[in-house]
């Protein structure tokens, strides 16, 4: 294939995956994902970060291309997890030479995977490494989102290769710098990413931000998804409104139901919120949406209700799922209510009385408990949680 530019000296050897299902054997990935590598050709070469392994054929095929039978000098390594990592011991065996670059945090990260321990570049916070033309900084950004991350700026072009910050699932289809292509799918998809991979480590985000807020930015080579370069300002904005955890206006309504009983409570609790101004309203039947879905939208606005029946004295198990992946994540700042169903043992309302507890969050307007089905007599009180959510976040 005809090698892919990023500018004059920098070119794209990445791979798309559009095989596999599941992303880490958990995050479903209907549009695929891409998986970037890229490779500095200058009086010294650097290739910066590996592929999947499953993908290391054409990774060579691409990079050979590019080379001919010129060496790989560096090899440099901004994250240790396997998607990116995977093809060191290859690139190694290709090019006995290379220096690996990273930290001492990714040397110990490198012996365990692969046993490698020779021709380690150990570098320091902000160290750099001068190519010929293109000169690199390295800055640590650990806990973005493991503890050995970190990101390369090259100054000489104003480009930093971030690693995993600010990727997106999606492959690249045919194209990999933003101006090149149709970001429709690829906004929801970022966001998607972030809060399933990343969400939990706002507090690191928010330190990566400020670290790298004094490098003027003309092209972000992630790790997954595309090149950003026109749309800058606006993925930084999102990383910071989600790390964050700032929500738009909206609200979404989680609920489990085995019989319907507890999605007429949501039907009604939703009413509520449109009738009174809300019109981001997202309802999930979590047996049906994948809580890696509920978790992007919870990400996305400020408001959260969560209905579940009893089950087997306890919540409901879909419920209890999604309620521990926003608990393993620590969102914060949500306004929050609930709602409840039993039939003839009361459990799931103290249940969730406890989770909103840990969590902190607001309560916002009266939790319902509800034995059997909703009833007329109740209908309004259900409609009333909805128009009092309505009511907070209007202010």
């Amino acid at each position: 294939m005809k090698p892919i530019q990023i500018s004059e000296k920098i070119y794209y050897v990445g791979a798309n995956d559009r095989q596999k299902h599941l992303f880490e054997n958990m995050i479903p990935l209907p549009y695929g994902v891409s998986y970037n590598s890229y490779l500095i050709v200058d009086e010294k070469v650097a290739l910066v970060d590996t592929i999947d392994i499953c993908f290391a054929e054409q990774y060579f095929k691409k990079i050979e291309a590019i080379l001919g039978n010129k060496q790989v000098d560096y090899l440099i390594i901004n994250h240790m997890e396997p998607d990116h990592s995977g093809s060191i011991a290859l690139v190694k065996q290709k090019y006995p030479n290379v220096k690996i670059v990273g930290n001492a945090k990714t040397f110990r990260l490198i012996e365990g995977f692969f046993g490698i321990k020779n021709d380690l570049m150990e570098i320091k916070d902000g160290d750099s490494l001068n190519l010929g033309y293109h000169n690199l900084n390295f800055y640590f950004v650990p806990m973005v989102h493991w503890p050995e991350t970190m990101v390369t700026f090259d100054n000489t072009e104003s480009i930093l290769f971030s690693g995993d910050a600010f990727g997106c699932f999606g492959t690249l289809d045919g194209g990999v710098i933003d101006t090149q292509i149709n970001l429709d799918k690829f906004w929801s998809e970022m966001r998607r990413y972030y809060s399933n991979i990343v969400g939990k480590y706002g507090v690191p985000v928010q330190n990566a931000l400020k670290k790298l807020s004094g490098l003027t930015l003309k092209t972000i080579c992630t790790t997954h998804g595309p090149v950003w370069t026109e749309n800058i300002s606006k993925v930084v904005s999102l990383y910071d409104q989600w790390s964050r955890y700032e929500g738009e206006e909206g609200v979404v309504v989680a609920y489990g139901s085995m019989y319907g009983h507890t999605e007429q409570m949501a039907e009604a609790i939703a009413q509520g919120l449109v009738e009174n101004g809300i019109k981001n309203v997202i309802i999930h039947n979590v047996s049906k949406s994948h809580p890696t879905t509920v978790l992007s939208d919870i990400f996305k606005y400020k408001g959260l209700i969560i209905g579940s029946p009893t089950y087997s004295n306890e919540l409901y198990p879909e419920i209890v799922t999604l309620l521990n992946k926003i608990e393993t994540r620590g969102i914060k700042n949500r306004l929050f209510s609930y709602f409840t169903g039993f039939s003839w043992v009361s459990a799931a309302f103290k249940n969730m009385t406890t989770f909103a507890e840990r969590m902190g969050w607001e309560v916002t307007g009266q939790p319902i408990e509800q034995q059997y089905t909703i009833t007329k007599d109740k209908e309004q009180a259900f409609y009333d949680l909805g128009k009092a959510m309505a009511e907070k976040l209007k202010k």
